[in-house]
C-alpha cells in the first residue's frame, strides 16, 4: 500500500491511500453545495426569462412570483453562508493545521451543511409568510425578477414591521459573514507572511485569494441590490444589472475558480480520462 504525503505548510500534511486523491476532505464537501445553490438560482430565473422571450409576455403569476423570490433569496443567502464556512475551513487549515483533522471532521461539516439548509428553509417560509398576509394593489414588478423588496412595493398596507425585519435580517446576513471572512483572512495573511516557505505561502494566498474575490463580488452586488430599494433616487438599471450579475456570474466563475484551479480536482479529472482511455484500448 502506497502512502503519498502532500505538504501544505511545514507542520501540515494530507495523506492519500493507493495514490487516490482525498476528495472527501471538508473543502470538497462544502464545494458540492455551491453548484446546488447555483442550480437553485438558475431554476428560479432562467425558465421565466426564456418563457418571457419566447411568448413576448413579461407577466408572472403571483404564486409564481412568490416561488421565484423564495428561490432567489435562498440561493443568495446560501452562497454567502457556504462561502463563509469555506473561509473558516481555510483559516483552520492554514492557521491551526495541527488541529484541522480534529476540528473539521466530516460529522461537523455535515452538521453545518444540514443546519444551513434547514435554517434557510424555515426562515424563508416564515419570512415570505409575513408578505403573503398583505393584499396587493399594484401589479408592476420594478425588477426583472421577483424579490422580497420588489414584492413589498406591490403592497398598499402598512409594511413597517416587514421593512424593519428585512433591514435587520439584511444587516445580519451581510454583516456576520463579512466580519467572519475579514477576521479569518487577516489571520491567514499574517500566517502566510510569517512562514518561510515561499511555495506554501504562494499556494495559500492563491487558494484564499480566489475565494475572497468570489465572496466580495457576491457580498458587494447583493448589498447594492438590496440597499438600492431603500433609496428612491437609486438607478433602477444599476439595481437590475447588479441583481442579474449575482445569478449569472457565480455559476460561470465557480467551476473555473474551484474546479480548474484546484489541483486535486485537476489530477482526479486527468486520472479519470487516463482510466477511460485505458479501458477502451
Amino acid at each position: 500500500m502506497n502512502v503519498d504525503i502532500l505538504p501544505f505548510f511545514g507542520n501540515k500534511s494530507y495523506l492519500t491511500m493507493n495514490g487516490n486523491l482525498p476528495l472527501h476532505k471538508p473543502m470538497f464537501l462544502l464545494l458540492l453545495n455551491l453548484p446546488l445553490m447555483d442550480m437553485i438560482g438558475a431554476t428560479a430565473f432562467l425558465p421565466q426569462l426564456v418563457t418571457s422571450i419566447l411568448t413576448k409576455n413579461r407577466s408572472i403569476s403571483y404564486p409564481g412570483c412568490f416561488f421565484q423570490a423564495f428561490l432567489l433569496h435562498f440561493y443568495g443567502t446560501g452562497n454567502l453562508l457556504f462561502l463563509t464556512v469555506m473561509a473558516y475551513d481555510r483559516y483552520i487549515a492554514i492557521c491551526l493545521p495541527l488541529r484541522y483533522n480534529s476540528i473539521m471532521i466530516p460529522k461537523t461539516i455535515m452538521r453545518l451543511i444540514i443546519a444551513i439548509w434547514l435554517a434557510e428553509i424555515v426562515f424563508y417560509i416564515v419570512f415570505f409568510s409575513l408578505v403573503a398576509r398583505f393584499r396587493i394593489c399594484r401589479t408592476n414588478i420594478v425588477d426583472i425578477f421577483c424579490t422580497n423588496p420588489a414584492m413589498q412595493k406591490l403592497i398598499c398596507d402598512d409594511t413597517k414591521f416587514n421593512n424593519y425585519f428585512g433591514l435587520f435580517f439584511t444587516g445580519v446576513i451581510q454583516g456576520i459573514p463579512l466580519v467572519i471572512v475579514t477576521y479569518t483572512y487577516i489571520q491567514v495573511l499574517l500566517t502566510c507572511m510569517m512562514t518561510k516557505q515561499a511555495d506554501a505561502r504562494g499556494k495559500a494566498l492563491q487558494t484564499c485569494g480566489t475565494h475572497l474575490v468570489v465572496f466580495l463580488f457576491f457580498e458587494f452586488n447583493a448589498a447594492i441590490t438590496l440597499i438600492s430599494h431603500r433609496f428612491e433616487n437609486a438607478s433602477p438599471y444599476l439595481r437590475r444589472a447588479m441583481g442579474v450579475s449575482i445569478i449569472i456570474f457565480p455559476p460561470v466563475l465557480n467551476p473555473l475558480i474551484y474546479g480548474l484551479k484546484t489541483k486535486e480536482l485537476q489530477k482526479s479529472i486527468i486520472q479519470m480520462f487516463k482510466k477511460m482511455r485505458l479501458a477502451y484500448k
